[in-house]
């Protein structure tokens, strides 16, 4: 897989996609990643399997509320510098980088880091999604250890963890974000090889840049861009449940910055009937449910998405604003992302939802 500079709109507007309102803005990460192209560097992104087992792999990451990460970009030094002192914790050089999550910034940091480097990135990453917690990973649910893992601000300040409870890492590096004004920067997850091929979603990168290529070819086409992601994500290999939940103007939305999360609420009115039920979403960093009254439309850990009603722009839940037409799409997760154990670690009741998980295609059949 390759990425130029050319792609880089086609890939950060999937990364924006897969990252379901959350996971840090794509666009700054897009300039960042356009910057290190035009400076000469050039990023090898490699399949999966093609990692050797005994290879040491970093997942790079941002943390933090996306509403701050709006206002104060990440560092490359400082992703460098979280790189370094977890190799020197780990007292051996890291031979490929990895994202922690596929979704908004977090596609875009470790490619920044390997255009860096000169290491490969692995098409693959944790989630196939973006989750706002640390422990909401497949690395988890395979019994990997987030530490030693290390958090540096924008001041290249670094603070390492070494802590046995996936969980517990969580709420220090929360508190830790805190202390370092809303953002920071990670590496985390050290992994081998073999450890990465059993525990990680594979072909993430590549399906974010696909999923910005059908947007595109369907505008240039002068074809419906919603319809257009629909077709391909249900045409896939391995294909995936995808329909419109809901479409209309937002009327409401609520939103807060607190504990190093955005919260909020938004409801969107349907087109030309002021007297139907508004679907309501909510979200922490990302968009969790979709409900239509009491019934719901749509729950995490399948994606649920707003996009702009005409163009099919994802829009984050630090940008979207009252007044936008919109069109919410729902999408199903692959089976990793359904099991028990998955389902424990960021299904809803993870988040504080009181209700058990039901498929995307058994709430809404298309």
């Amino acid at each position: 897989m390759q990425i130029t500079i050319n792609d880089l709109i086609d890939f950060t507007r999937g990364a924006a996609f897969l990252g379901t309102g959350g996971g840090g803005d794509p666009y700054v990460g897009r300039l960042l990643l356009k910057q290190e192209m035009e400076n000469g560097r050039t990023i090898n992104i490699i399949p999966l399997e093609q990692v050797a087992d005994e290879a040491q792999v970093v997942p790079i990451a941002a943390i933090g509320a996306p509403s701050v990460m709006l206002e104060r970009a990440p560092k490359i030094e400082a992703l460098e510098k979280a790189l370094s002192v977890l190799e020197e914790k780990l007292g051996r050089k890291a031979d490929a980088l990895t994202c922690i999550e596929s979704g908004g910034i977090n596609a875009t940091l470790p490619l920044i880091l390997a255009a860096r480097t000169g290491l490969p990135i692995v098409d693959a990453d944790g989630m196939g999604r973006a989750f706002p917690e640390l422990q909401m990973v497949t690395f988890n649910i395979y019994g990997l250890k987030a530490s030693p893992f290390v958090m540096t601000n924008d001041r290249c300040e670094a603070v390492t963890f070494d802590v046995e409870s996936n969980h517990f890492a969580e709420q220090l590096a929360r508190s830790t974000v805190m202390a370092m004004a809303g953002a920071a920067h990670l590496a985390i997850y050290p992994m081998s090889g073999r450890q990465l091929k059993q525990a990680g979603v594979p072909g993430t990168l590549s399906l974010a840049l696909d999923i910005g290529r059908a947007i595109a070819a369907a505008r240039r086409g002068r074809a419906d861009p919603v319809q257009g992601l629909l077709d391909f994500l249900s045409g896939m290999t391995e294909p995936r449940h995808a329909v419109v939940l809901a479409e209309g103007k937002v009327v409401d939305i609520s939103r807060e910055t607190r504990d190093g999360f955005n919260f909020g609420r938004v409801q969107v009115q349907p087109f030309g009937d002021a007297g139907a039920l508004p679907a309501e979403i909510v979200f922490r960093n990302e968009y969790l449910t979709v409900k239509q009254g009491a019934e719901f439309l749509a729950m995490v850990p399948d994606l649920v998405c707003v996009l702009d009603a005409e163009t099919a722009e994802p829009i984050t839940t630090e940008t979207l604003k009252y007044g936008a037409r919109v069109k919410v799409v729902g999408v199903s997760v692959p089976p990793v992302m359904r099991t028990g154990a998955a389902l424990a670690t960021f299904g809803p009741r993870a988040f504080g939802i009181d209700s058990d998980y039901r498929p995307l295609e058994g709430l809404v059949p298309g």
